[in-house]
Formats: structure tokens, C-alpha cells, sequence
């Protein structure tokens, strides 16, 4: 299966469009993505790359109500229910004041994560784990904060939960253990 969604940024108020291409059938399929609160829709589906986890893929996304409060929750497609779903990210995920941040989802030790990284300056990273312990359980988030010196670029995380970054200079990339603090 394909999925084809198409979010408008820049149109107010107007909800995100998704089509499943089918391979077995040779056809493309609407769907609607329910409204997440009442009088909600969604708005923006981030671009950063989707994570396919759990049978389902999983996208950060921004929905806005009718009085334009939005939340920021991760907005997951089950791929055998071709039914979409919520997940409420951590509460206060950015709580604190950033100068320059990405968030992506990975797979950090066979759990849903969600990685903040936080610049705060041109030497000192600060990147925060976010695990989810128990899927789709808001309640198991846990906080994982190390810092880490020159990284210009996240790339993702290996089986054994070592982050794949770039660093600004020399330029190269490297992995990095949150646990021992080693490259």
C-alpha cells in the first residue's frame, strides 16, 4: 500500500487530504481522517520522514480547532485497518525555551520515541528521548536528556539505541550512546 497525504499550511482552516493506493487492486481510495477533538481538523502533517512501527505508520501532525487552539499529537495509519488513530505526545515534550529544535519519531530499543533535539548553543546539543514504555499509553512517556557537542543533522538511531548524527565541523557523521555518553 501507498499512502498519499497532502496537508495545507498555509490554507486556514482547511484539513489534510489522504489517498491509499492499493497494489494487489491497481486503485487509489479516499480516506478521511476523522476529526481528532470535537470541531477539530487536522492541519499539518510534519515532514519529517514517517515511522513505520507497530503495523501502523505514525506521523507528527498539528490539528486546529474552530477558535485556531491547536495541538501537536503523532496521528498513526494501521495498515491491516486502514483506520487512523491518535497518540498524544508527551505532555510539555517543549517545555522549554528553544532557540532551535527537530523532533522526527524512531525506534529507540524496540520503542516508540520521539527525539527533541535542542540547540541551544553553536557548542552544546541537548537532545531529549522521549520513550514510550507502554504503546499508545500517554502515561509511559519517560524523559531521556543527554548533551551532545557539534551536531548539525539527526539521522536515526540503531538496533541498539546509539544515535546516527552529522556533525557541523569537520563534517562526519558518527554514532552516539545516550547511556555511556561515548561516541
Amino acid at each position: 500500500k501507498i499512502l498519499r497525504l497532502v496537508s495545507y499550511p498555509c490554507k486556514k482552516k482547511a484539513p489534510a487530504e489522504v489517498e491509499v493506493y492499493t497494489l494487489s487492486t491497481a486503485s487509489w481510495r479516499r480516506f478521511v481522517i476523522p476529526d481528532s477533538l470535537s470541531g477539530s481538523f487536522i492541519w499539518v502533517i510534519s515532514e519529517s520522514p514517517s515511522l513505520f512501527f507497530n503495523g501502523a505508520l505514525h506521523f507528527l501532525a498539528l490539528v486546529g480547532t474552530q477558535n485556531d487552539i491547536f495541538n501537536r499529537f503523532i496521528l498513526t495509519f494501521d495498515v491491516d485497518e486502514e483506520r487512523f488513530h491518535e497518540i498524544m505526545l508527551p505532555p510539555n515534550y517543549l517545555s522549554e525555551k528553544y532557540v532551535r529544535h527537530t523532533k522526527c519519531l524512531i525506534v529507540f530499543k524496540g520503542l516508540l520515541a520521539l527525539i527533541v533535539f535542542n540547540c541551544e548553543t553553536e557548542q552544546t546539543d541537548i537532545c531529549h528521548i522521549w520513550v514510550m514504555r507502554e504503546y499508545g499509553v500517554v502515561e509511559s512517556w519517560t524523559k531521556i536528556s543527554v548533551p551532545i557537542e557539534g551536531v548539525a543533522r539527526f539521522f536515526g538511531c540503531t538496533v541498539k539505541g546509539e544515535l546516527v548524527m552529522g556533525k557541523r565541523s569537520p563534517s562526519q557523521i558518527f554514532s552516539f550512546d545516550p547511556e555511556s555518553l561515548n561516541e
